[in-house]
């Protein structure tokens, strides 16, 4: 897939979490890119730098957290550990944590797998709604691997991951 077809397919599941969050009470604040042309993603600008924001700020009256959504066909089989995996770039990991640190409000990262097949994985990938707060999900990283992505990529096993109700 090139940049567009994945960018798509990233917004049809950041809508299918929103919507999946709002069913359950939550009102929603996407934070946008500035410029859709730049390809960049949210923003939030401190007074000394810019800082890869996640996708959605939630809040149902006084509890608010950052939701930082992924859509994807598959777990990835990890074979060293043997265990389903899962990640994001390490880039944007630092900066979610940096916003984790400094923000009064939790970051938590959820992930909409589909149940397809992954690369070199088996056929039986779990499929559904997965998550945890940054918070925890620091401290139970499976691996890191810095050929993956643009700037490498952090992985958690699915046993680091809470299953959401998710239809």
């Amino acid at each position: 897939m090139n940049f567009n077809s994945n960018l798509k397919y990233g917004q049809v599941g950041e809508s299918r979490i929103a919507e999946w969050l709002k069913s359950r009470g939550n009102s929603i604040l996407p934070v946008y890119e500035i410029e859709k042309q730049t390809g960049k993603g949210p923003r939030l600008f401190s007074p000394d730098r810019s800082i890869i924001a996640p996708d959605m700020f939630i809040f149902k009256g006084k509890d608010c957290f950052w939701i930082e959504a992924k859509h994807k066909t598959a777990f990835t089989w990890h074979r060293i550990t043997n265990r389903w995996v899962t990640g994001i770039d390490l880039k944007h990991y630092g900066d979610y944590c940096i916003i984790d640190d400094y923000s009064p409000f939790p970051v938590w990262l959820l992930f909409l797998h589909e149940g397809g097949q992954a690369k070199d994985s088996p056929s039986d990938s779990p499929k559904g709604l997965f998550g945890n707060a940054l918070e925890y999900l620091r401290t139970h990283e499976n691996h890191r691997h810095e050929n993956w992505g643009n700037s490498g990529m952090v992985y958690w096993a699915i046993e680091a991951l809470k299953r959401m109700q998710y239809p």
